[in-house]
């Protein structure tokens, strides 16, 4: 897997327009919807596939968390049924994406966002957004290998 997408062809041309989510377990099912949510705002899926989580690579996503009461369940419920990862492209990708998955808790969420759509609590909230384009670039290269991201 690459360390830094800046190597890898097409990618450090729209780095900063560019970020990683993944369609929840909880969601999986919708991941159409979702899809078809995220393209209706502009949002283009770059690369998307369907995949499950290793426990150990639910650890190395969420490592910053290690510690925290709610980690283990955490690792269980990410790597409990298959995900539906995704390279998204949209002008300041960060936070327009963001925008559009909604607030962390569905219940607090905006209804039109996917998460005030799709997401039931806040451990189960439908989606992931990276938070920040270090963030978007660790995902991506944790999710996808050099030669699937050659191809962007």
């Amino acid at each position: 897997m690459s360390s830094s997408l800046s190597s890898v062809p097409g990618v450090a041309a729209i780095h900063g327009n560019t970020t990683f989510s993944f369609v929840k377990p909880d969601a999986f099912d919708k991941k159409d919807q979702i899809v078809a949510d995220l393209n209706a705002c502009g949002i283009t899926v770059l690369l998307g596939k369907e995949t499950t989580f290793t426990v150990e690579l639910a650890k190395e996503f969420y490592k910053e968390h290690e510690g925290k009461p709610f980690y283990a369940s955490l690792v269980t419920y990410i790597t409990s049924g298959p995900v539906y990862v995704m390279v998204l492209h949209v002008k300041d990708a960060v936070a327009k994406v963001r925008e559009v998955i909604g607030a962390t808790d569905p219940k607090k969420a905006n209804p039109n966002t996917i998460r005030g759509k799709y997401g039931q609590e806040m451990s189960r909230n439908a989606i992931h957004g990276s938070d920040s384009d270090a963030s978007a670039e660790r995902e991506i290269s944790l999710l996808f290998s050099k030669d699937e991201l050659s191809k962007v």
